[in-house]
């Protein structure tokens, strides 16, 4: 007889390429995992993994058979949540997957609203820069910011990413307020430094066909968005952040926003916040609750986007 519990275990290896993320994501000790797929692969008679010292991979059989149970779990899964009915409350756990800083900034908040309109509803929620596979990792909600590769996943726009450069009021009064983009070359720009290198601002004024990029300088670069927001509350420098990122820093005047003429940006194009789902998944009464509340909340005006550029025109 086929174990169910042994299945879902071996996609999760099989999607993840680890015993170890599997087992995080059952909760249960990586031993535990080992054993079920060892049992499914001695009932099966075939080898569906190969075991290495830091990895697993699939063995072709393995893929095959990988690709086929992964639709039939997905079906059941949509079929076990069907059984709730539209008159129960959501329940279950919801899977997030987000941006460090948006997940810090933003999705913390929105969870714990979520969590008082619905109490059965637990919310497991990983933050990452890293671009991952919704599918593979098994995410129910995906935010992500930029453009979208095609997929099958179901994208909806959550709200335009906004930026707004600003320094500490003691930082510009020991340096006085760049009046135009060209200043900031004379100032020190506390910039955001990842895996695509260091960033880049781009400045467009109201008229202008495209934006102008300037390569900045300063005393720290960091690839945590968080830590160049407090050395610049400290007065150490410039930042040039989204309005979801800086809007708590800017209401408090722990910071103040400059070169507000501009519309600027880190990338030459505008960009969207997106939420990503699967189609099976956003049928289920927990993502289609998220989301619904997603919306009632954020809405088309997202509160903190009131430091916008009065004049950025809408993001397409």
């Amino acid at each position: 007889m086929m174990d169910l519990n042994g299945l879902r275990t071996f996609e999760r290896v099989a999607a993840t390429g680890s015993f170890t993320a599997a087992a995080r994501h059952f909760h249960m000790a990586v031993s535990s995992v080992s054993r079920q797929v060892s049992a499914l692969e001695e009932s099966l008679g075939i080898r569906l993994l190969y075991r290495h010292t830091r990895a697993v991979t699939l063995t072709e059989a393995g893929r095959q058979y990988y690709e086929q149970i992964r639709v039939t779990l997905e079906q059941l899964n949509q079929a076990t949540e069907s059984l709730k009915g539209p008159t129960r409350a959501p329940s279950g756990t919801l899977r997030i997957n987000s941006p460090v800083a948006f997940g810090r900034h933003q999705v913390v908040p929105l969870l714990r609203g979520f969590h008082k309109r619905y109490p059965d509803v637990h919310a497991e929620l990983l933050l990452t820069d890293a671009l991952t596979d919704p599918v593979r990792e098994g995410s129910d909600i995906t935010f992500r910011v930029g453009q979208l590769a095609d997929s099958s996943l179901i994208a909806r726009p959550l709200a335009p990413m906004n930026y707004v450069a600003a320094a500490s009021p003691a930082y510009l009064l020991d340096h006085g307020t760049p009046e135009t983009p060209q200043a900031l070359t004379d100032h020190d720009c506390l910039l955001y430094q990842g895996e695509m290198g260091r960033q880049r601002w781009y400045f467009q004024a109201p008229g202008d066909a495209a934006p102008t990029a300037f390569e900045l300088a300063g005393s720290l670069y960091s690839n945590d968005a968080d830590s160049l927001l407090q050395a610049a509350i400290l007065g150490q420098g410039i930042v040039l952040f989204p309005t979801w990122l800086i809007d708590e820093a800017l209401a408090s005047q722990q910071l103040a926003p400059i070169l507000s003429g501009w519309r600027c940006e880190v990338v030459p194009e505008r960009r969207m916040i997106h939420v990503l789902t699967t189609d099976g998944r956003l049928r289920t009464p927990k993502v289609a609750a998220f989301m619904s509340y997603l919306q009632d909340v954020i809405g088309d005006a997202p509160s903190w986007d009131k430091w916008q550029h009065p004049d950025a025109p809408p993001a397409s």
